[in-house]
């Protein structure tokens, strides 16, 4: 069996690359749409996984910097940023007042509701392109891992 790598064909570059761009595609319409509303993308990233928390109770930074993937610092600048346009607020725990926990404000949930629901529409219109894009991306890599399989078993 041979240790080399396979490298990928024309057409898990392409599928690869379509895929990519989609949701690259995605992003900047995201980011275009967060800056309308006056905000950072990733301030609305921060509401929107605040929010996908709810069902929580108590959401603290840490819940939130696994969910953002950013480390607490990071958190806590944003926090302290959306706090000042009175978006979240922090609220502190009933029994143990050092543990802090935060809240969508209603201008916090107003504006993301706005957001999410552009958001919803745009990926339902833009769904079949990255299905698509996904589903040649998986097509590619499942005709290849055949082929890999295929010579390994001959290579027996």
């Amino acid at each position: 069996m041979n240790s080399v790598e396979p490298d990928l064909s024309p057409e898990e570059y392409q599928a690869l690359g379509e895929f990519r761009y989609r949701i690259r595609r995605f992003l900047h319409l995201s980011e275009e749409a967060a800056a309308r509303a006056g905000i950072e993308a990733r301030q609305y990233q921060f509401l929107l996984a605040l929010r996908g928390l709810i069902q929580q109770e108590r959401v603290t930074i840490g819940d939130l910097a696994e969910r953002l993937q950013l480390r607490h610092h990071s958190v806590v600048g944003m926090i302290n940023r959306l706090v000042a346009r009175k978006l979240i607020e922090r609220r502190r725990g009933d029994s143990d007042r050092r543990q802090v926990y935060i809240h969508l404000t209603t201008r916090g949930d107003d504006l993301l509701r706005k957001l999410a629901l552009y958001h919803r529409s745009e990926l339902v219109a833009s769904a079949p392109a990255l299905v698509s894009a996904l589903q040649a991306l998986m097509g590619a890599g499942a005709t290849a891992q055949e082929g890999m399989s295929a010579k390994a078993s001959h290579a027996d």
